[in-house]
């Protein structure tokens, strides 16, 4: 059997190519997991799907995420009969699985309190400061009458300056909030917020409970901080691991950051998270063939003079010569908008051609390299239009100068600009997926959704870059063209979403092979 044949033979089915998904993605373990009150997944204020690939999500903010808190507390220490400072302990200790906690609190009440950092009480009354005559303090070796000294029920007990020192090293320079032990040796006694609160004033104090919230965020399955920087909002979403082969859970949080709730990357809508890592490990394995391709000057097919690429439109005109191209596959762009276009498919060829090893060996080389190419070539172009983005309200202000047009008909501008940063981000991740794509009918509709946005990508993109005083009269044009933009992306996101929860896709052994052997060594 020749090449050709082995490829298209050579499929693995969804689940053997997300297979190990759970090991490599883990998010937890959720064989315990049970909604807890309050961020219970069929929320009324979660945002309803609109799309086969959208998922349901809520955006909470701290003081949300606090009330929350404050609330399961509540109700577990009146079911245990427990002071809240111990039932929050108790709680962090089993990651807020409100009812794994009570089973096994009503089972194994010691053992469950001494594994929590709460046994061994020697008294009964609350933790204060104050003064024992004839204390000496372990720490410090300072004694005195008017020494200040504090414990917990353990009663190990060191002057107070130590024990804020030691609580300041822990918050501030350690980062630990939740599982603060106790400074006695070998004590399993964990520091509740009642004695810190004793101990602690001001800035140490705030970063206390904001370390605790974000240890609450963290122990929650269905509960993500948002990547963005130095965002404080946390995103909630019913999707679990064991989904991610399957879907692409996209949400975005109110301060405008798109991100996949599975492995907290960007968007990368239509790529399960699974093919993503495989994918980006591949590209770094590859680096140096990827740092040549990813190269932003070309030479003109016509003449060879080179041509630096400064926008994000692939519609080249080269300036010596005149001569139309396109900057991904360097063919003629006047074939770029009929039937003729195939920029976005990868030819495969004959069995005979590939016959020996080292002409598979090549071929298996151009396969990839015609993919990261149009990847690379799609992330490229989204920085260039992210560029021209920031650009962008000063070309509207100019607008609004030189045609008397108003700052809300000028928006056309914004709204395309928008539309283009999400379809080239779309298009880059689509190259990633079709690569390992087996060859079928599936993927033969698959690559006509992704030619039809990306040349409706191109059209909007060509339009986006022309001069001030003719853009008011491209207004209706280019609105229909960016509402044509995002139709496109919304068919051919819908069309994989379906695919994909379905199982109908299959994945080509061959290439998932070569990646298992780069991640094996």
């Amino acid at each position: 059997m020749d090449s050709d044949d082995d490829f298209n033979s050579s499929q693995m089915s969804d689940e053997e190519f997300m297979g190990d998904q759970d090991s490599d993605m883990s998010l937890g373990d959720d064989s315990d997991y049970q909604d807890d009150v309050g961020f219970e997944t069929q929320d009324k204020d979660i945002k309803p799907t609109k799309h086969s690939y959208e998922v349901e999500f809520k955006v909470f903010n701290p003081a949300e995420i606090q009330s929350h808190q404050d609330k399961q507390v509540e109700e577990v220490s009146s079911i245990l009969g427990q002071e809240p400072e111990a039932t929050a302990i108790l709680l962090r200790h089993l990651r807020w699985n409100k009812e794994r906690l009570i089973d096994r609190y009503m089972e194994q009440q010691n053992e469950v309190l001494e594994d929590a950092g709460l046994g061994e009480t020697l008294h009964t009354h609350p933790p204060r400061i104050e003064q024992v005559p004839g204390f000496a303090c372990d720490i410090c070796c300072e004694d005195g009458e008017d020494l200040d000294t504090f414990a917990m029920k353990c009663e190990h007990r060191f002057c107070v300056d130590c024990y804020k020192q030691y609580l300041q090293t822990k918050i501030k320079d350690e980062g630990e909030a939740a599982r603060i032990r106790c400074p006695g040796d070998a004590c399993n006694r964990i520091v509740d917020s009642k004695s810190l609160q004793l101990l602690v004033t001001g800035d140490l104090k705030n970063r206390y409970q904001e370390l605790l919230t974000r240890t609450y965020v963290d122990d929650k399955e269905n509960l993500r901080w948002c990547p963005a920087p130095n965002c404080v909002y946390a995103v909630q979403c019913p999707v679990k691991d064991r989904d991610l082969k399957k879907i692409v859970p996209t949400v975005h949080c109110e301060c405008g950051h798109f991100f996949c709730f599975g492995c907290s990357q960007n968007d990368h809508q239509p790529a399960p998270c699974a093919l993503v890592k495989k994918w980006m490990k591949k590209c770094e394995d590859d680096s140096e063939t990827a740092n040549w391709i990813s190269a932003n000057t070309k030479e003109c097919p016509k003449c060879a003079s080179t041509i630096e690429k400064n926008g994000g439109c692939n519609h080249m005109t080269c300036r010596k010569c005149r001569n139309e191209f396109c900057w991904m596959c360097m063919g003629v762009w006047s074939e770029h908008g009929t039937s003729w276009y195939n920029c976005n498919r990868f030819e495969e060829k004959s069995g005979f051609e590939a016959r020996d090893a080292q002409a598979k060996s090549r071929q298996s080389l151009e396969r990839y390299l015609h993919y990261y190419n149009r990847y690379a070539n799609h992330e490229q172009s989204a920085k260039l239009d992210k560029d021209i983005y920031l650009k962008t309200e000063k070309k509207m202000t100019q607008l609004q100068n030189t045609t008397g047009m108003s700052w809300i008909e000028v928006q056309f501008m914004d709204s395309a600009s928008q539309a283009l940063q999400q379809c080239r981000q779309t298009l880059k991740w689509t190259y990633a997926f079709a690569y390992y794509l087996a060859r079928n009918n599936l993927t033969e509709i698959f690559e006509d959704n992704q030619k039809d946005l990306e040349m409706a990508v191109e059209n909007l993109s060509e339009m986006f870059e022309k001069p001030i005083d003719q853009l008011k009269g491209l207004k209706v044009e280019m609105m229909d063209k960016t509402a044509y933009c995002n139709k496109r992306r919304i068919i051919l996101l819908e069309d994989t979403a379906d695919n994909l929860k379905s199982g109908r896709f299959f994945w080509c052994f061959q290439f998932m092979l070569l990646d298992m052997m780069l991640t094996i060594d």
